[in-house]
């Protein structure tokens, strides 16, 4: 074999790996961190396999285990963004009303509005946040990453939202939760780590309808934060059980750290029984926005079936390595759609309870 063929022979092979290295069940960093970059590696095995085609065309063995890595790898790549095209159902149906009514948002008392952004605790840009937040006046605001100072450069919101969670830290992991709806209750919680927060709020619609609303901001697996994704991993599946267990209309909202697409977000939506409004629709992908060949999904907001969706935005960069999401909900129950909602499956309760049982015992 000549240099060129050997250098594409092991270009290939190496995205083959990196495509599906992934797939182990292994808890630490250095696999879980390639949950995340799918569409970089989509775009590198098309590559491969263009360059493979103009610069070696040789299909004998072993040259022939690149062509057939890449080609798998971009099949699989493909069924995993598959969802997320149009070609794909939706799993939250659009609310629509007649163009002659010309209904607003802000005028249905069952549509209520979410503003979510990581804003990067070291960006000093919080006029922009403000003016987003004055421009779509939401229902909800939720700010990540927010320390003290964060605190007091958005204490002008407190006029118009008189209900609030605040929470600033200097960890990267404070939370600011800012709401016009009035709660019924409101709980702090730390659920896996100490100093990692989560929210857990009951409020009261317009229309007098009781949402049951989560914020979450769970640590990643990486070589920076955490050496494994476990802790992460048992946050989201303790809410996704207790989510499935309301009777009523459920939200839950955040910087995940992970990915649409991973086993775990997926495990998630069937433990929890929430929909995803971005399937059918797109990715929206949120971070990183100062890097357009660096970007995933890793913002989310998942609903329980009651909800239609009116408007799912990803608004302009505002000094953050996130993008802010806008997202409006309508709660309009179809009895026909409790058939539709995400289930258990296989081991999904056993890998769920071994996943919190292991955070717990370390």
């Amino acid at each position: 074999m000549t240099t060129t063929e050997w250098g594409w022979l092991l270009y290939g092979l190496l995205i083959t790996v990196l495509s599906f290295i992934h797939l182990l069940r292994i808890e630490y960093w250095w696999v879980r961190i390639w949950d995340f970059p799918h569409t970089q590696l989509a775009a590198l095995a098309a590559i491969g396999l263009i360059g493979w085609a103009v610069f070696v065309q040789e299909y004998s063995w072993p040259h022939l285990l690149a062509p057939a890595g890449l080609t798998a790898a971009l099949l699989y790549q493909s069924w995993l963004f598959w969802p997320y095209t149009y070609l794909h159902p939706r799993q939250v149906v659009r609310q629509r009303y007649p163009k002659a009514t010309n209904r607003r948002a802000q005028d249905d008392p069952n549509t209520i509005t979410l503003l979510t952004a990581n804003v990067l605790m070291t960006n000093t840009q919080c006029p922009k946040v403000l003016q987003l937040a004055q421009k779509h006046q939401p229902d909800l605001i939720m700010v990540l990453e927010a320390s003290a100072h964060w605190k007091q450069e958005l204490s002008a919101l407190e006029a118009d939202y008189p209900h609030r969670i605040l929470y600033p830290q200097e960890n990267t992991y404070g939370m600011l939760f800012y709401s016009k709806l009035p709660f019924k209750s409101q709980e702090l919680r730390f659920l896996v780590e100490d100093d990692i927060p989560s929210i857990y709020v009951q409020l009261e619609m317009k229309s007098g309808k009781t949402l049951h609303f989560y914020g979450v901001h769970p640590q990643p697996p990486s070589p920076t934060e955490h050496y494994r994704s476990t802790e992460r991993d048992a946050e989201l599946v303790l809410i996704g059980r207790e989510a499935r267990q309301q009777t009523g209309p459920v939200m839950v909202a955040g910087d995940l750290n992970d990915v649409a697409w991973s086993h775990t977000t997926r495990l998630f939506q069937r433990i929890s029984g929430l929909f995803d409004p971005r399937i059918g629709r797109g990715l929206y992908s949120t971070f990183h926005a100062d890097y357009f060949f660096l970007r995933w999904p890793l913002d989310h907001v998942f609903v329980s079936h009651h909800f239609r969706l009116r408007t799912l935005r990803r608004l302009p960069a505002c000094g953050s390595d996130h993008f802010p999401i806008l997202v409006s909900f309508t709660y309009n129950p179809d009895p026909k759609r409790i058939q539709d909602k995400p289930a258990p499956e296989g081991d999904d309760l056993e890998e769920a309870q071994e996943i919190v049982k292991k955070s717990r015992e370390s």
